[in-house]
């Protein structure tokens, strides 16, 4: 229990990071004059160590241990926080969201990954649960910055620096399991692992995924803004509905796991995916807006955990090293598809709407992806 409470902090700082990029790029923007163009190279950059993180991290999580990963990737994004309200220009920015990334990737991977090991008889339950404290952080970033510091992004980040200094602190004073001999990572046998068309077909399914969420954290508050919503209440959205649907969604979905195989959890969340985002997008309502954005942070809650439950499940051996290759899929989304909604967008915020439309064809898509893999894991 001591472990999994050191993972939740883990997890909350996690949460609180994805949904800086969101959270404080409007005022980014207005002080640099960053076009959507940039916005979407910031995002890229940032996913790029994201990937390049959870890439590399694998092989060490599998031979040292997970702690080794929580440490150095809460280590990082501490520099990385109390770096960015001394940046200078966008250059600046550049670099520091990208330290933010790896440090991010490094986190995610090895908390994923130690629940994984952790909670092995109940995968999807345990990861679910634990992830819940993901959206408890999402939620905490916008909602603090709108409600209680009145979007004062350079006091936002200081804050979430000394949250996460704090987990830094938890992570090290925790005791944690070893690497066992089961999980080592073997270089010979790599690429029987990575190899595996399963393995890929699950890394595309991740990697479409993650730009649909992500893809909200980052431009929803931009979208919003952009068809007349004031700042404060658009970032309450973000918070008080997408991030509480991810909250919520995950701890109802734990009781349906016990009983609903999980790749059938990920396709019915895929084809709700699909419905409540296009919808979120078609809509210039605060409260329509919420009520939908709400709705497609339920439909994604499940997507995530569960789809790791899923590798853990069918790779018991390098464990992490396959876990960690599928989130560098994820991360890949991401990177894509904020070039690619930059690119719509262009210099002007009002045809986000138009380029976030990748998210809902995204969805349908990973309905696809699920039903190949489901026919392989039968």
């Amino acid at each position: 229990m001591l472990i999994l409470a050191a993972v939740a902090t883990a997890f909350v700082v996690y949460g609180m990071i994805a949904s800086m990029l969101g959270t404080i790029l409007p005022d980014l923007s207005k002080r640099f004059a960053l076009s959507p163009s940039q916005n979407g190279t910031i995002a890229s950059v940032q996913a790029l160590g994201l990937i390049l993180a959870s890439l590399a991290v694998g092989p060490l999580l599998d031979n040292e241990g997970k702690k080794v990963g929580l440490v150095l990737g809460l280590a990082l994004i501490v520099v990385a926080l109390v770096s960015l309200p001394r940046v200078r220009g966008f250059r600046g920015i550049l670099i520091t969201l990208f330290l933010l990334g790896v440090g991010g990737g490094t986190v995610v991977t090895a908390a994923n990954s130690l629940v994984s090991d952790v909670g092995q008889l109940h995968r999807g339950i345990a990861l679910n649960l634990v992830n819940l404290f993901f959206g408890l952080g999402g939620l905490a970033t916008p909602f603090i910055s709108a409600n209680l510091f009145s979007n004062n992004w350079i006091r936002l980040c200081h804050t979430v620096g000394l949250l996460t200094l704090v987990s830094l602190a938890i992570q090290i004073f925790t005791r944690m399991p070893g690497p066992t001999g089961v999980e080592t990572f073997v270089l010979a046998d790599a690429g029987s692992v990575l190899g595996k068309p399963l393995l890929l077909l699950i890394g595309l399914f991740l990697f479409l995924y993650i730009g649909c969420e992500v893809g909200v954290w980052n431009w929803l508050t931009r979208h919003l803004i952009a068809q007349g919503i004031p700042e404060s209440r658009a970032l309450n959205i973000l918070s008080l509905g997408f991030a509480l649907g991810l909250l919520i969604g995950r701890i109802g979905v734990s009781p349906i796991l016990v009983h609903v195989p999980a790749i059938t959890v990920t396709m019915g969340a895929s084809a709700a995916m699909a419905v409540t985002t296009f919808f979120m997008l078609r809509t210039n309502r605060p409260v329509a807006a919420l009520v939908l954005v709400f709705l497609a942070g339920l439909s994604m809650a499940p997507v995530f955990p569960t789809t790791i439950a899923i590798v853990g499940d069918a790779f018991p051996r390098m464990t992490s090293t396959a876990i960690g290759f599928v989130i560098t899929c994820g991360w890949t989304g991401l990177a894509v598809s904020s070039r690619v909604i930059g690119a719509i967008a262009g210099g002007d915020p009002l045809r986000l709407r138009k380029a976030l439309l990748v998210i809902p064809a995204s969805a349908v898509l990973m309905v696809g992806l699920d039903v190949a893999i489901r026919t392989m894991l039968r």
